[in-house]
């Protein structure tokens, strides 16, 4: 079972210096996806590389297969890291890549044939074998890489951002590729990435990070659906959740004015109740915004701004819009959209769609009605 288990890891540079990672705590399953998620500094790569016995652990435990692994050098924790740079060594050939770390690990030469073989043929490699990388397409360079991982037969996989290089066609290509090797080999991966579309495609949960600190985890929809707070809210999802700092009626039924209104009937009274005649930050999703009342139903909400930015990019078309209050959001709407710059118009959306943070802390208010009323049920919690 090869279970990874981070109890209140934390990570300070110069022993009292500032903290990179604070009290993280994680369990990743035997065979999981796990994506690290987040801006550059959050702290998701330096966590990746204390799993990985790169960088030492300020404080907390770190396990692996059961094992406390503070201590153990890297070499001996039975994991595998594929890096951004896909680190080849241009006079070898793909088997001779391939084959480099088990030759320095001493493995008997027949086994070293018969894992080069398994892992070449997986990664449809068998043809590229005597090929050296600068004869490799970005996709095939990164392969091998994923392949010299793969023949030490690890029980952790980590990836730290192996898709950056890539230009767009070539990185859906290859995160297509490691999903299928997912599913093949069944093995436990940790994933570190910016990049939102990796983490919802690829990963069984993804681990929301920011300052250093987990945010959030929980299955990909799920965490897109029901952001913890605002960060999360913000973060993933393109373009970001439309946010509005908004006061709330006193008696709790609305919130807004004129420009931007929203109902609060998804929240019960208990959870209204301490905002009543204050202010709060609502939020509402691109996807969920029309500029047809009708398709938004009885008892919605809606913005009036004018249109700033048309951005048409064939299968949708993204509008852009000010409100009078200096505030800005964006409408995913269908591709026929004969908005213009310059434009008022009002935009609208369910009753359903929104979503109340508290304002002091950024904390989202649960509703009692799921903002997820229009998608499958059965998509939440889904890897892919």
């Amino acid at each position: 079972m090869a279970i990874v288990q981070l109890d209140n890891i934390c990570k300070r540079y110069g022993g009292s210096g500032p903290v990179a990672v604070d009290n993280v705590d994680i369990t990743i399953g035997d065979g999981e996806f796990m994506v690290l998620l987040g801006p550059s500094g959050c702290g998701k790569s330096t966590t990746l590389r204390m799993i990985a016995g790169l960088e030492d652990i300020s404080s907390g435990t770190l396990s692996i297969d059961g094992r406390v692994v503070n201590n153990v050098p890297a070499k001996d924790r039975d994991i595998a890291m594929v890096f951004q740079s896909y680190a080849l060594y241009p006079h070898m050939t793909v088997a001779e890549n391939l084959a480099f770390g088990l030759k320095r690990r001493r493995v008997p030469a027949a086994e070293i044939t018969r894992r080069v073989a398994d892992a070449a043929q997986i990664l449809g490699l068998s043809p590229l074998l005597e090929r050296k990388p600068h004869a490799l397409s970005g996709g095939q360079r990164q392969r091998v890489a994923l392949g010299r991982a793969m023949v030490r037969e690890p029980i952790v996989f980590l990836f730290d951002e192996p898709l950056s290089n890539l230009d767009a066609a070539l990185r859906v290509n290859t995160r297509n590729e490691l999903i299928r090797q997912h599913h093949r080999l069944a093995s436990t991966m940790i994933y570190v990435t910016h990049d939102q579309v990796e983490a919802m495609t690829m990963g069984t949960r993804i681990c929301v990070m920011n300052g250093g600190k987990v945010a959030q985890i929980g299955a990909p929809l799920d965490v897109y659906w029901h952001p913890a707070d605002t960060f999360v809210a913000r973060f993933l999802g393109a373009p970001p959740m439309n946010l509005f700092t908004l006061p709330v009626a006193t008696d709790g039924e609305r919130i807004g004015g004129e420009t931007v209104s929203g109902p609060l009937s998804r929240w019960s009274e208990a959870a209204r109740a301490p905002h009543m005649g204050r202010e709060a930050i609502f939020g509402v999703r691109a996807e969920d915004l029309h500029l047809d009342a009708a398709a938004a139903g009885a008892g919605g909400g809606s913005i009036r701004g004018r249109v700033f930015a048309v951005e048409p990019l064939g299968a949708e078309t993204l509008l852009a819009v000010e409100t009078e209050g200096g505030v800005e959001c964006t409408a995913r709407l269908p591709r026929d959209v004969t908005a213009r710059p310059g434009e008022l118009v009002e935009l609208h959306f369910p009753a359903s769609a929104g979503y109340l943070f508290d304002k002091a802390t950024g904390k989202a208010i649960p509703a009692q009605i799921s903002a997820v009323d229009a998608v499958p049920r059965h998509a939440i919690g889904t890897a892919q």
